[in-house]
């Protein structure tokens, strides 16, 4: 499928299941970074394939898919001219925009919206200025950004390029602008070009925005093996929406596959496309796409 945004170009596909319709559909919106429709990375070495196999999952279940390239990404790539000035809210039009399409196809009984890590923020806010059908969020931070990325970077850097990390993470997050000059070892994460998104970003607390979501259907999807996002998280989001079931699977790390926390367990799920979802995971989204 194509989607015209603003004159650009947006790159997807769907899964339609056989047989008469209309089917649930569920639209899914990828994590951060450059992944892909399908949720790989180039930044890894090999590939997971974990959205596409939910999409075939999903279809074999009765429920059609529309997973798409982001704007920078893939085949979309032509579809972001510059980082610079490029913010979060793009993505979120973006995702509105199939869900408009999308909800007026006849071949469409009703959309839920799923979010997986980064996306489980956009999907929220879409929800959230919008009547959909239903949502889910899988692996998705129930904290605002700033306060994961410090989290992450603690024991990972040293002291020095720690402190400079958190103090460039508190000026982005007052809405103001890096003055000093960032470090090579710091250039990745707060180069200029992504100042503007970084401060859009960390300006919203997932929880917050969740309890302004109308929709009753809300369900929320956490691994127990998941190195980047934790079980504390998906309760902080279960806990902001009063119809908010949790679903908690035991084993499930972040690219939606059964792994150990042994790092490598973990590399292997993220890299060897032969390793199949959480047995849990596929019934669990059918279900909740297919409830009234």
């Amino acid at each position: 499928m194509e989607l015209e945004v603003d004159g650009q170009k947006l790159c997807g596909s769907l899964m339609l299941p056989e047989g008469e319709g209309p089917h649930p559909l569920v639209l899914m919106h990828v994590g951060s970074g450059p992944t892909d429709r399908d949720g790989n990375s180039p930044l890894i070495s090999g590939r997971n394939d974990s959205l596409s196999m939910l999409a075939k999952g999903l279809c074999e279940q009765g429920v059609a898919s529309v997973r798409y390239d982001k704007r920078g990404i893939a085949a979309s790539k032509a579809a972001l001219g510059s980082e610079e000035g490029f913010v979060i809210d793009v993505l979120v039009d973006d995702l509105a925009a199939w869900f408009v399409q999308l909800r007026a196809d006849a071949r469409f009984s009703r959309v839920t919206l799923l979010g997986h890590s980064e996306g489980s923020l956009i999907a929220i806010l879409v929800a959230a200025e919008r009547g959909v059908d239903g949502l889910i969020s899988v692996a998705g931070v129930g904290r605002p950004a700033g306060d994961i990325l410090r989290e992450q970077l603690r024991g990972k850097l040293p002291p020095d390029l720690l402190a400079r990390a958190e103090s460039f993470i508190g000026t982005l997050e007052a809405g103001e602008a890096i003055a000093e000059e960032i470090p090579a070892e710091l250039q990745s994460l707060f180069r200029p070009s992504v100042h503007d998104y970084l401060r859009a970003w960390f300006a919203h607390d997932p929880a917050l925005e969740l309890a302004k979501v109308q929709a009753r259907r809300v369900a929320i999807v956490q691994g127990t093996t998941d190195a980047q996002v934790t079980v504390k998280d998906a309760e902080l989001l279960a806990e902001a929406h009063p119809e908010a079931t949790l679903h908690v699977l035991e084993g499930m790390n972040h690219v939606l596959k059964r792994a150990s926390a042994a790092p490598a367990d973990q590399m292997r799920a993220y890299t060897d496309p032969s390793i199949p979802l959480h047995a849990e995971l596929v019934p669990l989204v059918a279900a909740a796409a297919k409830a009234e």
